[in-house]
């Protein structure tokens, strides 16, 4: 309903719009480790970063509050950084920036698209608007057309609810507006109970930038704040399930490097999502309890499942397959101890036909995530 009452697209060309996955350092606090060199908000940290999104294919790193000297001044970098550097570094790895700012920098040097385009950054995430009377409403409007005049992408943050003007304004890849697993970092509000309204009701309206990829996967009793090694609650599948069931243009990675790296099947999984669809399909859901959501992309269709605090079994058919076609389901599941150690999961490859059924066993908390191909 909010596409359909949209304002249509303004734009004319939207080729240079390309929607993907962006790693994101603020959520860890650029706490990396595993490395040879002193980790923060510095130039051996973010080629780091750059360096582990080339290596996956992942087109975008964010540099998030502590890339610049001031939140006021959007033209200076920390001086911990060399900015033009980092930006040829990327170039060399086909890696682009999105850059962090106040809306009232944005506000106040309106200006700062023109620069940035120059400058060679792909994107931008504003912050802290964080109301919805008319003229911010009409903010985020002149900084989506202002942002596409020059080329630069948009994630809102700290903003209100999506009402179409990514519709509009294509070049507006996510709003966060919603319970994200940013609220994990020190409080444990983003639990699987909250996480099971969110594509009933807010992901409805638009895209949200709920920032997943956690890699420390904790049941809530088990479950503690840190902004070193940060925590998400629910099922490592539980987990991976939201790269599929959420939407967002911008998909972040949230976590620190090292821990997907250590851990590749995680990881190639998570990077072989895309974030753009040709065709969805939500198989069998309940609000608030679990659903099950099969996303098509090419030829290739992948299924991502939730589920609240309650354990869940179900079966699914698998009539949206062509018939005579013989296919390949990778899945992860639940592992058989993920009932109390949240972070077990198990990895099966299998053939698998149209027509057949496909069991979803999901502990409390709990995840499934395949996808399905042609053996050609």
């Amino acid at each position: 309903m909010v596409y359909k009452l949209s304002t249509p697209n303004k734009l004319q060309d939207i080729k240079w719009i390309k929607p993907g996955q962006v790693t994101w350092e603020w959520w860890h606090n650029a706490y990396v480790y595993g490395v040879d060199f002193k980790s923060g908000y510095n130039q051996d940290t973010y080629k780091y970063y750059i360096d582990f999104a080339s290596k996956f294919g992942i087109p975008y790193i964010i540099m998030d509050e502590g890339w610049a000297k001031t939140t006021l001044n959007p033209f200076e970098p920390n001086p911990t950084i060399n900015l033009q550097e980092l930006i040829a570094y990327g170039k060399q790895k086909n890696v682009k920036i999105v850059l962090w700012f106040t809306w009232l920098a944005v506000e106040n040097n309106f200006n700062i698209f023109e620069t940035l385009e120059k400058w060679g950054i792909a994107g931008v995430k504003i912050d802290f608007m964080d109301r919805s009377d008319q003229w911010m409403v009409n903010y985020y409007t002149r900084v989506a057309k202002e942002a596409a005049k020059h080329h630069i992408l948009v994630d809102f943050h700290g903003a209100f609810k999506p009402a179409g003007l990514e519709v509009a304004y294509p070049n507006v890849l996510s709003y966060e507006g919603v319970v994200g697993m940013e609220q994990n970092i020190g409080g444990g509000l983003a639990t699987p109970n909250n996480n099971l309204f969110l594509p009933f009701l807010r992901n409805a309206v638009g895209p949200m930038d709920y920032t997943p990829g956690a890699m420390r996967s904790a049941h809530k009793q088990d479950y503690k704040p840190s902004w070193v090694n940060t925590m998400s609650i629910g099922t490592r599948a539980h987990q991976l399930a939201m790269y599929i069931v959420f939407e967002s243009g911008f998909q972040m990675l949230a976590d620190n490097p090292f821990n997907y790296l250590r851990e590749p099947e995680t990881t190639s999984f998570i990077t072989s999502v895309p974030v753009t669809w040709d065709e969805t399909r939500v198989l069998d859901a309940s609000v608030g309890e679990y659903i099950v959501t099969a996303k098509r992309k090419d030829e290739k269709w992948f299924i991502g499942a939730m589920g609240n605090d309650q354990k869940h079994d179900l079966k699914i058919e698998t009539n949206f397959l062509k018939a005579n076609t013989s296919y390949q389901i990778t899945l992860i599941k639940d592992g058989i101890n993920a009932d109390f150690q949240a972070m077990d999961f198990k990895r099966v490859v299998k053939p698998v036909k149209a027509g057949e059924t496909i069991d979803i066993n999901m502990v409390k908390d709990g995840g499934f995530v395949a996808v399905i191909e042609s053996l050609k």
